[in-house]
């Protein structure tokens, strides 16, 4: 069963998939697979429970991507560019996360991953992790030590992405509820 949740022409194009699934590091496969041996583990799971077990999954490396998001700064030697390095390559692991976790919220859905509009759905995604990744700045305001920024800053990056999971998880609920309420009038 294959849904589309946006209709008409798509001004995305080859080059945005590229971006978002090598660039990024998507697997569509590796990501049908991993939905597939949930489905296996759970059969008695419905769509909700299933893609709730997805989103509580990733709980523990949202944890950890956001305390790795503090590292650099808690060196305060190290240069402004080492800083923003390890800032954007772990801002990067978390739009990874966020963007498979998406993915796969829409596969226990019945949607096509291979299907354009995933492309528009992924590009708020990222959007809604930049949010999420700024989220971890948080304990820079408040005056805590360097270990316990660390694990703030992973508890806001946890609960930005926990509440990301469960957006995703109405949307497609939602959209999967008014097609079946569509095709019932028809």
């Amino acid at each position: 069963m294959s849904k589309n949740l946006v209709s008409g022409a798509s001004p995305w194009g080859l080059a945005w998939e590229k971006f978002f699934f090598y660039f990024m590091g998507l697997r569509k496969g590796e990501l049908r697979k991993d939905v597939e041996i949930m489905r296996k583990q759970y059969p008695d799971d419905d769509a909700d429970q299933l893609a709730r077990r997805i989103v509580n999954a990733q709980a523990p490396l949202s944890l950890a991507g956001g305390a790795l998001l503090q590292l650099p700064w808690l060196l305060p030697r190290a240069s402004p560019v080492l800083k923003l390095l390890g800032i954007s390559t772990g801002a990067s692991v978390m739009v990874i996360l966020n963007m498979t976790m998406l993915l796969q919220v829409a596969l226990v859905y019945g949607y096509d991953i291979d299907d354009r509009a995933r492309l528009k759905e992924i590009f708020a995604i990222v959007a809604a992790s930049g949010l999420a990744g700024g989220a971890s700045a948080l304990p820079h305001l408040a005056r805590l030590q360097p270990g316990y920024k660390a694990l703030a800053g992973g508890a806001a990056v946890t609960a930005a992405s926990q509440l990301l999971g469960e957006a995703a998880i109405r949307y497609y609920r939602r959209a999967v509820e008014e097609s079946s309420v569509q095709a019932a009038s028809v």
